[in-house]
């Protein structure tokens, strides 16, 4: 059966901008880490809001998800168990409600000079590599366990069509609509993304854990290394993926193309961590392809969102996976 947009949902927003959630949070919040000395809304947007938790024990950070995407604390309690020194410690969960306690971890990321950033790029993209090859081997027990959205290389093509397709098809007043001129265009060029398929396929990698929004402030240096958070764009993709968006910030910030060597050298880094099981020059010539297929992944996270907007985000933000859709047909962010 065809891929269809999803129905709408109530807005996310509102109801976490609620007083009943507050209280809702509050009692949650009381059970774990006992009553709070002060509790503030941090972050409201339509996908997601996080709350900053004060207590005679610490400061922590409570966080739900919306529906679609809810399914972010039950993954960080898997994590915790088969990579716990890669991610934020987990004070407490609640998988039904989508509930996710953790507690502070002080500053994310530093930024500073160009040698810097690309050191802690460079260190970045390997630690999430290293967080893939751990839980590659339990990967398909998460997408039981945890509903994790798999999105195999075999199906890349279809997975286009169908999105084409449904997006296309929605009104003109729609903001979540694809331009027909742009969605011709990306019909031409579905067979394009059936080959990348092919080539990155040929590697032989396992598919795992694809972060999906890796960048320096969704990570905490911390004395023990890297710790990561906000898994709530998470897929099960091939593992190259997860570079298209680091590579986009790297390349924008250097104002450099896909061929400047300083991009190369964080992709590389990178590569290196499966070096053992494809050889580099393999890696290297299909990462272009990989970085495309990525389109695919953000794409579908945006489209987990929609459906919890209400009219003013969707005018906002509606077109957020369009776009990305349409993006099939640009350069990748990096290319030896």
């Amino acid at each position: 059966m065809p891929w269809t947009v999803p129905d709408d949902l109530l807005s996310s927003s509102e109801h976490w901008a609620s007083p009943e959630f507050r209280d809702e949070l509050t009692a949650w919040v009381t059970e774990q880490v006992g009553e709070p000395r002060a509790m503030q809304q941090v972050k409201l947007r339509s996908w997601s809001t996080v709350w900053r938790v004060e207590t005679d024990d610490g400061v922590f950070y409570a966080k739900q998800n919306c529906p679609l995407q809810n399914f972010e604390a039950a993954l960080l309690a898997e994590l915790r168990i088969l990579a716990p020194d890669d991610i934020v410690p987990v004070t407490a969960v609640d998988t039904t409600r989508g509930f996710l306690l953790t507690p502070d971890q002080g500053p994310v990321i530093a930024q500073g000079d160009e040698a810097t950033n690309l050191r802690v790029w460079r260190d970045l993209v390997v630690a999430a590599f290293r967080l893939q090859r751990a839980v590659a081997p339990d990967v398909a027990g998460l997408v039981t366990r945890v509903g994790l959205t798999r999105m195999p290389l075999e199906r890349a093509e279809e997975y286009a069509a169908d999105r084409v397709e449904a997006l296309a098809a929605l009104p003109a007043h729609d903001p979540r609509r694809l331009d027909p001129e742009i969605a011709i265009r990306l019909r031409r060029h579905l067979p394009t993304v059936g080959r990348w398929a092919e080539e990155v396929a040929a590697l032989g990698l396992p598919l795992t854990l694809n972060h999906n929004d890796l960048h320096e402030n969704n990570a905490f240096d911390t004395p023990t290394g890297l710790r990561f958070f906000d898994f709530g764009d998470t897929v099960v993709s091939h593992p190259l993926e997860v570079l298209l968006i680091p590579l986009n910030i790297v390349g924008g910030d250097l104002d450099g193309g896909p061929g400047d060597p300083r991009v190369l050298a964080v992709a590389d880094a990178a590569l290196e961590v499966w070096s053992d099981l494809a050889p580099m020059r393999d890696l290297r010539a299909a990462l272009p392809a990989a970085l495309q297929l990525g389109r695919l992944a953000r794409t579908e996270s945006w489209l987990r969102c929609l459906p919890s907007m209400n009219p003013a985000e969707r005018a906002e933000f509606g077109g957020t996976a369009a776009t990305w859709l349409a993006t099939l047909t640009e350069d990748a962010p990096a290319r030896f």
